[in-house]
Protein backbone atom coordinates (compact mmCIF):
# COMPACT_ATOMS: atom_id res chain seq x y z
CA UNK A 1 0.00 0.00 0.00
CA UNK A 2 1.07 3.58 -0.67
CA UNK A 3 2.12 5.37 2.14
CA UNK A 4 0.86 8.80 0.02
CA UNK A 5 -2.72 7.25 -0.74
CA UNK A 6 -3.55 6.71 3.13
CA UNK A 7 -3.88 10.84 3.92
CA UNK A 8 -5.47 11.73 0.94
CA UNK A 9 -7.99 9.08 1.09
CA UNK A 10 -8.75 9.96 4.61
CA UNK A 11 -8.63 13.72 3.76
CA UNK A 12 -11.40 13.11 0.89
CA UNK A 13 -13.70 11.01 3.22
CA UNK A 14 -13.26 13.78 6.06
CA UNK A 15 -14.65 16.73 3.42
CA UNK A 16 -17.27 14.49 1.84
CA UNK A 17 -18.74 14.11 5.65
CA UNK A 18 -18.06 17.73 5.97
CA UNK A 19 -19.93 18.79 2.53
CA UNK A 20 -22.28 16.09 3.21
CA UNK A 21 -23.79 17.50 6.67
CA UNK A 22 -23.35 20.72 5.71
CA UNK A 23 -25.98 19.85 2.26
CA UNK A 24 -28.06 18.60 5.05
CA UNK A 25 -28.07 21.61 7.36
CA UNK A 26 -28.83 23.47 3.98
CA UNK A 27 -31.84 21.36 3.11
CA UNK A 28 -33.25 21.35 6.54
CA UNK A 29 -33.04 25.10 6.31
CA UNK A 30 -34.59 25.39 3.32
CA UNK A 31 -37.60 22.91 3.80
CA UNK A 32 -38.40 24.47 7.26
CA UNK A 33 -40.60 27.57 5.91
CA UNK A 34 -42.38 24.96 3.78
CA UNK A 35 -43.01 22.33 6.17
CA UNK A 36 -44.22 25.61 8.50
CA UNK A 37 -46.72 26.64 5.21
CA UNK A 38 -48.37 23.09 4.98
CA UNK A 39 -48.86 22.62 8.62
CA UNK A 40 -52.34 24.06 9.50
CA UNK A 41 -52.79 26.43 12.54
CA UNK A 42 -53.20 25.69 15.38
CA UNK A 43 -56.57 25.41 16.36
CA UNK A 44 -56.73 27.95 19.16
CA UNK A 45 -55.13 30.72 16.87
CA UNK A 46 -57.78 30.19 14.45
CA UNK A 47 -59.92 30.82 17.40
CA UNK A 48 -58.83 33.73 18.79
CA UNK A 49 -60.12 37.07 18.41
CA UNK A 50 -58.18 40.02 17.81
CA UNK A 51 -59.35 43.00 20.29
CA UNK A 52 -58.96 46.15 18.29
CA UNK A 53 -60.47 49.41 20.65
CA UNK A 54 -63.17 51.81 19.64
CA UNK A 55 -61.14 54.81 20.22
CA UNK A 56 -58.75 53.04 17.20
CA UNK A 57 -61.06 53.37 14.48
CA UNK A 58 -62.50 56.84 14.58
CA UNK A 59 -65.06 57.56 11.92
CA UNK A 60 -64.31 58.02 8.56
CA UNK A 61 -61.06 55.64 9.13
CA UNK A 62 -59.24 52.37 9.35
CA UNK A 63 -57.62 50.88 11.84
CA UNK A 64 -54.87 47.83 9.84
CA UNK A 65 -53.98 45.18 12.07
CA UNK A 66 -52.42 41.45 11.68
CA UNK A 67 -55.20 38.83 11.70
CA UNK A 68 -54.04 35.58 11.99
CA UNK A 69 -50.98 36.11 9.72
CA UNK A 70 -53.18 38.40 6.69
CA UNK A 71 -53.59 41.97 6.59
CA UNK A 72 -56.82 42.87 7.87
CA UNK A 73 -58.56 46.43 8.38
CA UNK A 74 -61.58 47.57 10.87
CA UNK A 75 -63.27 50.75 9.11
CA UNK A 76 -66.50 52.79 10.67
CA UNK A 77 -68.32 54.04 8.12
CA UNK A 78 -70.74 55.37 9.62
CA UNK A 79 -71.58 56.39 13.43
CA UNK A 80 -71.45 53.28 15.41
CA UNK A 81 -70.91 50.92 12.66
CA UNK A 82 -67.69 48.77 12.03
CA UNK A 83 -66.70 46.30 9.42
CA UNK A 84 -63.61 43.91 9.49
CA UNK A 85 -62.47 43.13 6.01
CA UNK A 86 -59.04 41.41 4.53
CA UNK A 87 -56.67 43.82 3.54
CA UNK A 88 -55.47 41.65 0.74
CA UNK A 89 -56.89 42.28 -2.61
CA UNK A 90 -58.56 39.36 -4.59
CA UNK A 91 -56.94 39.93 -7.81
CA UNK A 92 -53.30 39.45 -6.93
CA UNK A 93 -52.56 39.26 -2.79
CA UNK A 94 -51.91 42.78 -2.71
CA UNK A 95 -51.95 45.06 0.39
CA UNK A 96 -55.31 47.58 -0.39
CA UNK A 97 -54.88 50.98 0.73
CA UNK A 98 -58.26 52.97 2.80
CA UNK A 99 -58.63 56.57 1.18
CA UNK A 100 -61.00 58.51 3.16
CA UNK A 101 -61.40 61.43 0.79
CA UNK A 102 -62.56 59.00 -1.51
CA UNK A 103 -63.94 56.66 0.73
CA UNK A 104 -62.94 53.67 -0.47
CA UNK A 105 -60.07 51.48 -0.50
CA UNK A 106 -57.60 50.87 -3.63
CA UNK A 107 -55.29 48.41 -4.51
CA UNK A 108 -51.48 50.07 -5.45
CA UNK A 109 -50.59 46.94 -7.90
CA UNK A 110 -53.46 47.01 -10.33
CA UNK A 111 -55.44 50.01 -9.60
CA UNK A 112 -58.61 47.54 -7.98
CA UNK A 113 -61.25 49.68 -6.48
CA UNK A 114 -63.26 48.99 -3.10
CA UNK A 115 -65.85 50.21 -1.46
CA UNK A 116 -66.11 49.98 2.29
CA UNK A 117 -68.57 47.18 2.36
CA UNK A 118 -65.74 45.54 0.66
CA UNK A 119 -67.91 45.39 -2.80
CA UNK A 120 -65.29 45.46 -5.95
CA UNK A 121 -65.82 49.27 -7.63
CA UNK A 122 -63.44 48.79 -10.34
CA UNK A 123 -60.14 47.60 -11.61
CA UNK A 124 -59.65 43.77 -12.32
CA UNK A 125 -60.20 42.21 -8.56
CA UNK A 126 -62.83 39.34 -9.21
CA UNK A 127 -64.85 38.80 -6.21
CA UNK A 128 -64.95 41.60 -2.96
CA UNK A 129 -62.57 42.06 -0.21
CA UNK A 130 -63.55 38.61 2.30
CA UNK A 131 -65.39 39.94 5.25
CA UNK A 132 -64.58 39.31 8.90
CA UNK A 133 -66.90 38.23 11.88
CA UNK A 134 -66.81 40.95 14.60
CA UNK A 135 -68.64 41.62 17.23
CA UNK A 136 -68.56 44.73 20.30
CA UNK A 137 -68.28 44.01 23.62
CA UNK A 138 -67.70 47.63 25.66
CA UNK A 139 -65.16 49.94 24.10
CA UNK A 140 -63.84 46.35 22.42
CA UNK A 141 -64.24 45.33 18.57
CA UNK A 142 -63.90 41.70 18.85
CA UNK A 143 -62.55 40.20 14.98
CA UNK A 144 -62.73 36.70 14.84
Amino acid sequence: MDPQSTPSTQRRQFLYIILGGAAAAFAGLAAWPVWRYLLPGRKADLEAKIPVARREVPLGRAFFFNFRGQPAVVLQPAPGQFVALSAVCTHLGCVVQWFPDKTEFLCPCHGGRFNAEGQVLGGPPPKPLTLLPLTIEGDQILVG
